[in-house]
C-alpha cells in the first residue's frame, strides 16, 4: 500500500472532496483515508468554500457538475483569495471536451481527472500535486523571509542604532519631502532643534553606558511627546530633531517647551548612577516665505538652539526672537559702564 505523503506539519494531508453524489464523496472518502489521508467533505459549492475557511486543504477534489454552484466557479472564488495559501484543485468531471477542460484550467484549477476514473491514477496525480503544494509553500516561505530581511535592512538604514530614531541621514531625506509638501500646499512646517545640556561632562564623569542611557530615554521622551505625524530623529552626537508638519514657530515653541519640561522632570537611572539632565531648544518655521529650502530651515532652528545655549542652557528658543535672546545676553555679559 502507498502511503500518503507527509504534511509540512507533520500531520496527515487533508484532502476536500466536493460532490454532490453522497456515494461517490462515501467512496472517496474511504479510499482516501485507508491511504493515511484526512479526508474533509462538502456536498455542494457553498459548503466546500465554507471548508476552506474554517481550514484550508492541502489538496481538493472537486465534482465540476454540482447545482447551483458549480466546481468552475468554486474554483474561481478559492484562486481569487489572496488570503488563503496556495491550494492544488484537481476537478473531477464527466465532461471530455476540450473546450470543457479548458475551461476548468482557466478557472483556476491545476488539474484534471474524467470520469469514471482509475483511483491509482487519481492517486498519482493527487501525489504531483501535492509535491507543487509543497514546493510552492516552501517558495512561499523563502519569499516572506525575504521580505521580512528586506524590512529590517531598510529599517536599518534609515535607523539611529542607539535611540532607534531616524539616523541623520534620513532625517534630511525626510525634511526635504516635507518641504517640498508644504511649500506645494501652503501648509505651516517647523523644526525643532533639541540638545541636551552639558552632556561631555555627563560622559566624563559617569562613562558612555551611562551617556547612551541618557540618549536612549531622551528619545523614549521625544517619541512620546511627539505626535503621530511628527518625525523625530537623533541629528548626531546628543543633538535630536524634530519635524513638524502643520507646525507653525509657536505651535513648535510650545511642543519643544514641553519636551524641554519633561526631561528637566525625568530623572535618569542607571543602575546605582542617578542622573539629572536638561535641554536646550530651537525652534524654526518655514512660513512667509522666511525659509527658502531645507537647509535654510534648519540654518534658523540651528542659530536658535544656539542662542538657547548662549543665553543660559534650558529653554527654548524662537528663530524670530533669537536677536533678542543675543542682545539680551550681550548686555548681561558687558562691563558696567
Amino acid at each position: 500500500m502507498t502511503a500518503a505523503p507527509e504534511a509540512p506539519e507533520g500531520g496527515a494531508m487533508r484532502i476536500l472532496v466536493v460532490d454532490d453524489v453522497e456515494d461517490n464523496v462515501e467512496i472517496l472518502n474511504a479510499r482516501l483515508s485507508s491511504r493515511g489521508y484526512q479526508v474533509i467533505t462538502a456536498m455542494n459549492g457553498p459548503q466546500a468554500l465554507e471548508r476552506v475557511d474554517e481550514q484550508p486543504p492541502h489538496l481538493i477534489l472537486l465534482d465540476v457538475m454540482m447545482p447551483g454552484m458549480d466546481g468552475h466557479e468554486v474554483a474561481r472564488r478559492i484562486k481569487a483569495n489572496g488570503a488563503l495559501p496556495f491550494i492544488p484543485i484537481i476537478l473531477v468531471t464527466a465532461l471530455t471536451e476540450t473546450e470543457d477542460v479548458v475551461q476548468g484550467l482557466e478557472s483556476g484549477a491545476d488539474d484534471y481527472i474524467s470520469k469514471p476514473y482509475n483511483f491509482n491514477e487519481l492517486e498519482a496525480r493527487m501525489r504531483a500535486m501535492l509535491r507543487v503544494k509543497r514546493l510552492q509553500d516552501e517558495l512561499d516561505l523563502k519569499n516572506r523571509e525575504l521580505e521580512d530581511a528586506n524590512i529590517r535592512l531598510k529599517k536599518l538604514s534609515i535607523t539611529d542604532g542607539l535611540t532607534e530614531l531616524f539616523n541623520h541621514r534620513h532625517v534630511h531625506e525626510l525634511l526635504h519631502d516635507e518641504f517640498e509638501r508644504a511649500r506645494r500646499t501652503e501648509e505651516p512646517l517647523a523644526v525643532a532643534m533639541i540638545d541636551l545640556d552639558k552632556f561631555k561632562s555627563v560622559n566624563d564623569t559617569h562613562g558612555h553606558p551611562t551617556g547612551d542611557v541618557i540618549l536612549y530615554e531622551t528619545a523614549r521622551i521625544l517619541r512620546e511627546t511627539a505626535r503621530e505625524i511628527d518625525m523625530v530623529g537623533r541629528y548626531g552626537g546628543e543633538e535630536f530633531i524634530v519635524i513638524l508638519p502643520n507646525t507653525d514657530e509657536e505651535e513648535a515653541a510650545k511642543f519643544a517647551e514641553r519636551v524641554r519640561a519633561a526631561v528637566e522632570e525625568h530623572v535618569y537611572r542607571d543602575g546605582p548612577v542617578i542622573v539629572r539632565m536638561t535641554t536646550s531648544c530651537g525652534v524654526a518655521a518655514a512660513a512667509g516665505g522666511v525659509a527658502s529650502s531645507p537647509e535654510e530651515l534648519l540654518k534658523l532652528a540651528d542659530e536658535a538652539l544656539y542662542q538657547a545655549k548662549h543665553g543660559g542652557r534650558n529653554r527654548v528658543v524662537r528663530a524670530t526672537q533669537s536677536g533678542d535672546v543675543q542682545a539680551e545676553s550681550e548686555a548681561a555679559a558687558a562691563p558696567p559702564a
